[in-house]
């Protein structure tokens, strides 16, 4: 899909922020209409196509959380992308559980939204579109329903952290792998622990993928990971 094709509807309360992120999205190429409370943006999306919705939890009337069920109901598959002034563990795993994409805590960079919005709308297909389980990388196969890494006769048998980790990075090959979405959607929590935790697992996929030296698998300083293939 691309960007002016995509209608994103904004609730935010902030008048000040919302019309920042306003701007900035609609400069970047994304059509956005901003409403400044639950009720409003709900009665916006019944009548109006929006294809990315992005929720402030905290608002008068309706909060995001009870927007975001009432949006659920109504289409499963549309993104749904959570901003919070709260980092409390609760919120983070009640957004996941209405069927939240991601989340940003504020006080956030602009790129960053941008970056977890390319993201999201990368992982999205159509209901009917299957789902990737394969992938050339290089000289290797990597074959995710079954978790091997195949390079040759060579079979690289991967933990479930492990696949999940590297079809994140093929489904993003050669582009920025955002870490914090990386650590949100296989460990659910972007803890300290489980960021060293990831590390480790980085670490073991540059080793299974070292034999061809046409990969590379970067750290992107602050930012992620990112996978190329020459």
């Amino acid at each position: 899909m691309e960007k002016n094709e995509i209608k994103i509807l904004l609730a935010e309360d902030d008048h000040n922020l919302g019309t920042i992120l306003k701007a900035y999205l609609e400069a970047k190429g994304y059509s956005t209409k901003l409403y400044v409370n639950g009720k409003e943006a709900h009665d916006a999306y019944i009548k109006e196509k929006f294809n990315f919705c992005i929720l402030d939890v905290m608002m008068p009337v309706k909060d995001g959380f009870t927007l975001a069920k009432e949006i659920r109901k109504a289409n499963k598959e549309i993104p749904i992308l959570f901003l919070t002034a709260k980092s409390m563990q609760e919120d983070r795993i009640e957004g996941l559980q209405i069927g939240a994409d991601d989340y940003l805590t504020k006080p956030f960079s602009m790129d960053e939204l941008l970056l977890r919005i390319k993201a999201i709308l990368r992982r999205s297909t159509s209901p009917d579109a299957p789902e990737l389980s394969i992938f050339k990388l290089g000289a290797y196969v990597f074959d995710y329903k079954h978790q091997t890494l195949i390079n040759g006769e060579n079979i690289q048998k991967l933990t479930s952290k492990e696949a999940e980790l590297l079809k994140l990075l093929s489904e993003n090959l050669n582009s920025v792998l955002d870490r914090t979405i990386a650590l949100k959607r296989i460990w659910n929590d972007d803890s300290y622990f489980n960021a060293r935790s990831m590390d480790v697992y980085i670490a073991k996929l540059r080793k299974f993928l070292k034999d061809d030296p046409n990969i590379e698998l970067l750290n992107v300083h602050g930012i992620g990971f990112k996978l190329l293939t020459k």
